[in-house]
């Protein structure tokens, strides 16, 4: 996982290294050849354009004219601005998914969060694995067969629902999804249910009659939570999905999907640059449990390392 990254970051410190051999203080004409260097390597491994230009200038305003302590590796310095930076980004409004739910159902439920996102990305089955989680938290749930546009969308939820034991609100498929999602809220309401997990059927962000669809839903229904699924290959394309299912509809965080799959990692750094919202989970295979928090310091440290 991620391995494509620090492959390339073994060489670029070597670079560093031969570059400012004997030197102590960070000049800036030398530092410009190591940031070019640097924004190949982002650009190569999914990390978007304009994201790069702004991790570049960020580490030139640190970097520029620190002197190097005693014992110190200006290489080593480098790579711990180039966390700092990472981390900064990577952190933007963060908040513990498990901690906010766990407060905030007591003072109001149910709970309903609702997942968009683009066809194939795993959106229902993040659900369903977040549905689990929740589950084993304690809590009830009831899932919400919004996807009823794409032919094989709410036979596919409840089949989850089946496997894991969960009443599904569904109606026939071409129905309104926002009143599928609101009678799914209303159940839980009488039955005492503490969260409802919405899918809703993926679209294209280009289309904006299917974005109209999904602010409608929100306006019904009115969401705890907004959950953008994508997959953490998907690089630029992802980046440019979830900015505008967040400038068209706005979401809370976001889940990626096939992390473990993924050598790369610029999708997460760009993603939660362009939306300024966290990545809550990441998804590391088909099964319930393949589901991990999002851990800043984990991801940098996988991301960084160079053995």
């Amino acid at each position: 996982m991620l391995t494509g990254f620090s492959e390339k970051l073994r060489s670029f410190k070597e670079n560093i290294s031969s570059l400012f051999h004997g030197e102590v203080i960070i000049s800036e004409s030398k530092l410009d050849l190591v940031l070019s260097d640097l924004e190949i390597i982002l650009l190569e491994n999914d990390v978007a354009f304009e994201v790069v230009e702004e991790i570049s200038t960020r580490l030139r305003n640190k970097l520029v004219g620190k002197k190097k302590k005693i014992g110190e590796k200006l290489e080593d310095i480098v790579i711990a601005e180039l966390r700092s930076v990472l981390r900064s980004i990577l952190s933007s409004n963060w908040f513990d998914f498990d901690e906010k739910v766990c407060k905030d159902v007591n003072k109001r439920k149910p709970l309903n969060i609702i997942f968009v996102g683009v066809n194939g990305t795993g959106k229902t089955t993040t659900l369903a694995k977040v549905g689990k989680r929740l589950m084993d938290m304690g809590y009830s749930v009831v899932f919400a067969a919004g996807d009823t546009f794409r032919a094989g969308g709410i036979e596919q939820i409840e089949e989850h629902a089946r496997k894991l034991g969960v009443k599904v609100i569904k109606h026939k498929r071409g129905a309104d999804p926002a009143a599928v999602i609101y009678d799914a809220v209303k159940h839980a309401e009488s039955k005492g249910i503490d969260f409802v997990l919405a899918d809703t059927s993926g679209r294209m962000h280009t289309k904006r009659n299917l974005m109209e669809q999904l602010r409608k839903i929100k306006r019904v229904t009115k969401p705890y939570l907004t959950i953008f699924v994508d997959e953490s290959i998907a690089g630029n394309d992802a980046v440019e999905r979830a900015r505008i299912f967040e400038e068209s509809v706005g979401i809370d965080g976001t889940i990626l999907t096939k992390m473990d799959t993924d050598v790369k990692g610029g999708t997460a750094i760009s993603i939660a640059y362009a939306t300024g919202k966290p990545i809550l989970f990441v998804g590391t295979g088909q099964g319930y449990e393949d589901l991990l928090k999002f851990n800043v310091d984990w991801f940098l440290d996988n991301l960084l390392r160079t053995y």
